[in-house]
């Protein structure tokens, strides 16, 4: 795929194309519409802020290599807390292939209440679980999802496993885009054996495959809008430091029938809103969702080597009912290491027991507090508040998942909390995690939807139920930002299967 990529900080001068369709991002969104439109037929350009680096190479970089090139900010983006809230680090792509090169590779559908909801009651009637089936197959067979057999679980899972059934609840296999998989555990940092089939394996060579161009290194500014119709978009090409010291990047100009955003739900809303688009006070930006999730570490006094299987391998959905989701994780061992406590000696002491170390994860099901703000500069300020019920999850989940380790005989448990120190059991029982304060708590979410959400009308929602934007021809949004609500559960599946519906829907439009 590589030789039909242009890459932006080489090119010198300005850029100007005419097309079909233009494409704004190559994520889990951009990367299946440019697949869609491609192979109808239509001349096809997609233009990535970041850089492409090919899965052989990302492959063989270090965690820390991986995140300062393909992670947006290096991994440090942040929705800033309000109120009793606790600051959120936002994972996310810059690159081509967007996001799902950082996944770890998990498929969800949407699940059956949360599609009940956005029939019964956001009106979004083509939503229903059997319209998406047929959509869900085409996407899964693609990207071949397959279920994680239990062989794959981890030492640290297995422990996990044992002290739900002690507590009384079980896990279930996840399901992920991966093929071959070998149990190396570095879906989030590179995977050296190209086992996860992230879009730029996928959905993307398909594209090239039918014509499409993608363009790496371009920073698209402003969709261009005249007569009530999107006909293109500017930007600048990254290849002048990215504007550094009064340098600006050649400029871009695409002219396009149709103009897709897939900026992701950080970035979409932030383009449209400087395009001059979105009514004051209305959805744009509004109703972010980030699903706030929560890292449980425990200590057991044998070795466990958790990075031995899959990185992620199961969950159980038994607190759905409370809005917690638990999912089986575990990152390289030297990323382990960096977020152990302690300073010195006592530091080196924890690093030094990263083999006896097991780690799960909760995440909320929230109602979206989440807003994106139009500030100066190239990055939005992203705001975050949380919902008294999804507060309230915070002490529930944290302490669930430390009594079912230790339930399964863990030592010591390192709570996701800011200076605390290894808890035991008989300390956990002591703990007031109910009355900290949000700021406290060390939370992060990779899962950011809704800030451009579907809706039966331009007050419910800033696309309608196709991907349109509302009040505008030709402009469609293609991301997590169009999921009407939060999922519970991870969101990749959903993007992809809305993104080929968006697709289809705005095909229909081209024939007729």
């Amino acid at each position: 795929m590589s030789g039909a990529i242009a890459h932006g900080r080489e090119h010198r001068g300005p850029l100007r194309i005419d097309t079909d369709v233009v494409i704004v991002g190559s994520g889990a969104g951009g990367a299946v519409v440019a697949a869609e439109c491609a192979a109808a037929g239509l001349s096809v350009v997609v233009l990535e802020e970041g850089p492409h680096v090919a899965a052989v190479d990302y492959g063989r970089m270090r965690p820390s290599e991986h995140m300062r090139r393909l992670w947006r900010d290096g991994g440090m983006s942040f929705a800033v807390g309000v109120g009793d809230t606790p600051m959120i680090n936002v994972a996310m792509g810059r690159g081509v292939g967007g996001s799902s090169v950082l996944t770890g590779g998990v498929c969800f559908r949407v699940p059956g209440e949360i599609a009940h909801t956005w029939v019964h009651e956001r009106g979004l009637t083509d939503l229903s679980e059997e319209k998406l089936e047929p959509l869900y197959e085409e996407v899964e067979e693609i990207v071949h999802v397959e279920e994680v057999p239990a062989s794959m679980r981890s030492e640290g899972v297995r422990r996990f496993e044992q002290g739900a059934e002690k507590m009384g609840y079980a896990l279930k296999p996840l399901r992920r885009n991966t093929k071959g998989c070998n149990g190396c555990g570095m879906c989030n940092f590179g995977y050296p054996h190209q086992a996860k089939l992230s879009v730029d394996l996928t959905f993307l060579p398909r594209a090239v495959r039918d014509g499409a161009r993608i363009v790496s290194d371009c920073r698209v500014d402003r969709v261009v809008v005249k007569g009530g119709r999107a006909v293109g978009v500017r930007g600048r090409l990254l290849n002048r430091g990215e504007g550094r010291r009064g340098r600006p990047g050649d400029e871009v100009h695409v002219t396009a029938r149709r103009v897709v955003v897939s900026a992701g739900a950080w970035h979409t809303p932030l383009l449209l809103k400087r395009s001059g688009l979105g009514r004051r006070g209305g959805p744009l930006g509004r109703h972010l969702t980030l699903h706030p999730s929560f890292r449980m570490m425990a200590r057991f006094d044998e070795p466990i080597r958790g990075w031995q299987g899959a990185l992620q391998s199961a969950y159980s959905d038994a607190f759905q009912s409370e809005g917690i989701t638990l999912v089986s994780l575990f990152v390289p061992p030297g990323v382990i290491a960096a977020t152990m406590p302690g300073f010195g000696e006592q530091y080196v002491g924890r690093a030094k027991h990263i083999p006896h170390i097991a780690v799960f994860g909760g995440l909320i099901h929230d109602q979206g507090g989440g807003t994106v703000r139009r500030v100066p500069g190239r990055e939005p300020l992203v705001t975050y508040r949380m919902a008294k019920q999804d507060r309230a999850r915070i002490p529930r989940v944290i302490r669930l998942m430390a009594e079912t380790f230790f339930a399964a005989g863990a030592a010591e448990c390192f709570l996701p909390v800011l200076g605390l120190h290894a808890q035991t059991a008989d300390d956990l029982a002591k703990l007031d995690l109910e009355h900290l304060p949000g700021r406290r708590f060390e939370c992060a979410s990779q899962h950011p939807l809704g800030s451009c959400r579907m809706g039966v009308d331009d007050r419910s929602g800033a696309v309608d139920d196709t991907g349109r934007f509302w009040g505008i021809d030709h402009l469609y949004v293609a991301d997590g930002s169009v999921v009407p609500t939060s999922l519970g559960v991870n969101p990749q599946l959903t993007v992809m299967t809305m993104a080929l519906r968006i697709a289809r829907r705005m095909l229909e439009g081209v024939r007729h």
